[in-house]
């Protein structure tokens, strides 16, 4: 199992944050793994501190692990606009009460299957997967 260190911290969604959560996953060959719950969801991210624009991602557990990445995937479950301290609360914090919250107050809109991403987020967490959300959190500024 993998146990490397940190030693850069980047600001979540950024270029660098993105490449380094992939180098993770290819460090834990999450393709090799199953997901609890198989999740395609494009996210529109607003309020993005280091930038002017929307940022367009999307999440996928479809090959395995959470992937992360820029842009969005062609045939989603779902669509979701979220802002970005919410989608930082819930991706990368693992704080599903901040979502719920930011969706009642109306900061999170949702477009698709939402039955998909109730089942994600009350999905079981193995040890590993804590292992790598811990090292996500640890390069997160």
């Amino acid at each position: 199992m993998p146990t490397g260190g940190v030693t850069h911290t980047y600001e979540f969604l950024s270029d660098e944050w993105i490449a380094a959560v992939a180098a993770l996953r290819d460090e834990y060959d999450l393709d090799a793994t199953s997901a609890p719950v198989t999740l395609r969801a494009n996210l529109i991210v607003t309020e993005v501190p280091f930038s002017s624009e929307d940022l367009l991602a999307h999440v996928d557990t479809s090959r395995g692990g959470l992937a992360i990445d820029r842009g969005h995937l062609a045939s989603p479950d779902l669509s979701v606009t979220v802002t970005w301290a919410t989608a930082k609360a819930l991706l990368v914090e693992g704080n599903p009460q901040a979502a719920l919250s930011a969706f009642m107050e109306g900061k999170v809109r949702i477009e698709g299957d939402v039955g998909k991403l109730m089942a994600f987020q009350s999905g079981v967490i193995d040890a590993s997967t804590q292992q790598i959300a811990a090292r996500v959190r640890a390069l997160t500024t």
